[in-house]
């Protein structure tokens, strides 16, 4: 147990800090991002979602599938030089139009682990290529969707997920529950971690080996860590918020400075032209939004299966685009619950060692002796 914590065992792989840095898309958690997060013993999550715009407009917009894997191997290739010993994973929804070449690219490309979500991962086990070593990890909001997905995977390919992450209604980006579901007692994350970790438990039996739940949403501090490591069950934790407010963060300076500037009040839900709801941080595009000001001009790219750009009052790509690069009047920022508390930048390492200065200090609080 290096640091005194216990490490995030994901089959052959080990974290020794058992945080998975969540994938943040468009643009926000790229291979800087992700590499600084492994070499510091997490695991840094390459985010899939239009990774081709980064590799030129102009190739994009020629042929957006093809700019999309190539950016995506790219990235990987760069994260694993920056992070040569480190854990690599990418995030890829299932909701991209291109979801099943870049899950093919990013296992060829040798990604340690996929994590996806937004939407349900039924049909990832045959999308890995034939020796690959690629772990696979689903987004879940629910133990039934995990049963589903653990129950599919199972009858399907004779697997069972290498781990499950549990996403709860704190979370920033787009959530896998209704509105009025956000704020059921019932969906509280500490509510639903040791829900997911009982619906395994069979499918755990069955194949003979851990799966390892990976609680998200809403935890920011040590002390959040020690909770849901300790007291709630799960074997690891997932975190976005807290890396946007790093220097190694791919996005811009001024996205990361919404996050400085952000009260309480400034987070807001919207309703996602992509059907589902999503918490961001409000701004100037987004009350022209709910003022009924924007309307697409067109689509750069059918990015997502379920948007229809045609009722659409914005494209979603263009906005979160905008917003990494740093125009925030064309464009907004996607951001967890607790947002508002970031009050400075710093360094992956710093954020790390403050996170472990913190979860020691709950173990020393509640278990006494050594710290």
């Amino acid at each position: 147990m290096m640091n005194g914590i216990p490490p995030l065992r994901i089959g052959d792989l080990t974290a020794p800090i058992p945080i998975v840095q969540g994938g943040m898309g468009v643009g926000i958690s790229l291979a800087g991002l992700a590499s600084a997060v492994a070499r510091a013993g997490g695991i840094g999550v390459i985010s899939a979602a239009l990774v081709g715009f980064y590799e030129g407009e102009a190739e994009f917009f020629r042929d957006p599938t093809r700019a999309n894997i190539r950016g995506l191997k790219r990235q990987i290739a760069l994260a694993r030089e920056k992070a040569p010993e480190g854990i690599i994973g990418v995030n890829i929804m299932v909701a991209l139009t291109d979801f099943e070449p870049l899950v093919q690219a990013a296992c060829e490309a040798g990604a340690d682990i996929i994590f996806s979500g937004a939407g349900l991962p039924l049909n990832l086990p045959e999308l890995r290529p034939e020796g690959s070593r690629t772990k696979l990890a689903p987004i879940v909001s629910s133990p039934r969707a995990a049963k589903l997905v653990a129950q599919r995977w199972w009858k399907k390919y004779g697997c069972v997920p290498d781990a499950v992450v549990v996403e709860g209604p704190q979370a920033g980006g787009h959530l896998g529950f209704s509105v009025k579901e956000l704020e059921a007692p019932e969906s509280r994350l500490e509510v639903l971690v040791p829900r997911v970790i009982e619906a395994l438990k069979p499918f755990e039996d069955r194949a003979g080996k851990a799966i390892p739940v990976i609680a998200a949403g809403g935890i920011y501090t040590g002390y959040d860590i020690y909770r849901y490591l300790h007291e709630i069950g799960a074997s690891g934790v997932q975190m976005g918020t807290r890396f946007v407010a790093t220097h190694e963060c791919d996005a811009s300076p001024a996205f990361k400075e919404a996050f400085l500037r952000a009260g309480k009040e400034d987070l807001t839900i919207i309703r996602s032209p992509v059907g589902l709801p999503g918490r961001a941080l409000r701004g100037s595009f987004l009350r022209k939004v709910e003022a009924g000001e924007k309307r697409p001009y067109r689509c750069m790219y059918h990015c997502l299966r379920s948007c229809d750009y045609r009722k659409s009052p914005y494209c979603i790509a263009a906005a979160l685009i905008n917003a990494q690069r740093g125009n925030l009047e064309a464009g907004f920022v996607f951001a967890g619950a607790n947002a508002w508390r970031v009050d400075r930048i710093v360094s992956v390492q710093e954020l790390i060692d403050e996170l472990l200065r913190e979860y020691h200090q709950a173990r020393l609080e509640r278990e006494g002796g050594n710290p």
